[in-house]
């Protein structure tokens, strides 16, 4: 008598992602990817990068996630479009490169280094807390900077 078999039909549904892309990007602006996805596919789906873009201070495989903002430097060393000091003064630490991160109070070049190298390795700082991951930032240098940087 043969086994019996069971019939498995999987189901498969598409989870789009809304993320907002800008910088050195043919098309920021909201875009769509489908999930799961990495950087490297939201800058596809703004329509590539501009030849000013710095991809290498972008981590191109990590993975994202809905809602999330990506930030693509031009060879400004900025958002391809502007400047890493904010209208207010304070230092853009998404978009900076070492030299400017420098410019903090208690940032010397190895610290500077250090976020920077943070952001490349693991994508922009969502928020100023963030900057509790990299190393050498505590409480009390988060504290010096909080009034200092923005995180966009």
């Amino acid at each position: 008598m043969p086994l019996p078999t069971a019939t498995v039909m999987e189901t498969t549904q598409t989870r789009l992602l809304t993320l907002h892309i800008s910088g050195a990007v043919a098309h920021p602006g909201l875009v769509q990817v489908v999930a799961p996805a990495r950087v490297a596919d939201v800058i596809v789906a703004a329509g590539g990068a501009l030849p000013d873009a710095v991809l290498g201070a972008v981590n191109l495989a990590a993975s994202v996630s809905d809602g999330q903002h990506i930030l693509v430097p031009g060879s400004d060393g900025g958002s391809g479009s502007g400047s890493v000091t904010a209208a207010s003064g304070k230092v853009a630490v998404n978009q900076a490169d070492v030299a400017q991160l420098e410019t903090l109070p208690g940032v010397g070049p190895v610290l500077a280094k250090r976020i920077y190298d943070y952001r490349k390795d693991n994508g922009p700082f969502a928020t100023v807390e963030d900057l509790l991951d990299v190393p050498g930032i505590g409480e009390s240098k988060l504290a010096a900077l909080r009034d200092e940087v923005t995180v966009p």
